[in-house]
C-alpha cells in the first residue's frame, strides 16, 4: 500500500536527500573554513582544513548537482579517511565500532556519498539539465 503511494515520489526524495546531504556536507566545510558557528578553526593548509575545503566544494557541488558523480565519490572517500584516522584512529579492541569511537557521521556520509556517486545527481541537478541540453 505505502509502495504504490510513495513510489511516485522517489525521484525527488532522492533529489532532496541530495541537497539536504550535500548543504549540511558543506557547512561543515564553512565551520573550518570559515569558522562560521564555531569556536575551532585548523590552520591553514592542515589536513583538517584541506578536509574542510573539500567538504565545502564537494558539498556545494552536491547541492547543485554539479559533477555530482565525481563530487560524492571524494567526499565518500574523504570521509573513509575521517573515520579510519580521526574517529577510529588504527586501534585495536572496540575502538573500531562507530558507537565507541563518534563516528557515525563520518561513516554514515561517507556510504551515502558512495551511493550518490553510483546514481547520480538525479533530478533538479545542473547534471540532469546538461544531460537534456545534450540529448537535443
Amino acid at each position: 500500500m505505502l509502495k504504490g503511494i510513495l513510489s511516485p515520489f522517489a525521484d525527488r526524495a532522492y533529489a532532496l536527500l541530495r541537497i539536504v546531504s550535500g548543504a549540511l556536507f558543506a557547512f561543515h566545510g564553512l565551520q573550518k573554513i570559515f569558522g562560521v558557528l564555531s569556536s575551532k578553526q585548523p590552520a591553514v593548509g592542515s589536513q583538517i582544513w584541506f578536509g574542510g575545503l573539500i567538504e565545502l566544494v564537494a558539498g556545494a557541488a552536491i547541492v547543485a548537482g554539479l559533477f555530482t558523480r565525481c563530487a560524492a565519490f571524494v567526499a565518500s572517500g574523504t570521509m573513509a579517511v575521517a573515520y579510519f584516522q580521526f574517529h577510529w584512529k588504527f586501534q585495536g579492541g572496540s575502538s573500531i565500532l562507530p558507537g565507541v569511537n563518534g563516528g557515525e557521521l563520518a561513516v554514515l556520509y561517507c556510504w551515502l556519498f558512495l551511493f550518490i556517486a553510483c546514481r547520480g545527481a538525479g533530478p533538479w541537478s545542473v547534471d540532469a539539465r546538461r544531460e537534456r541540453q545534450a540529448a537535443k
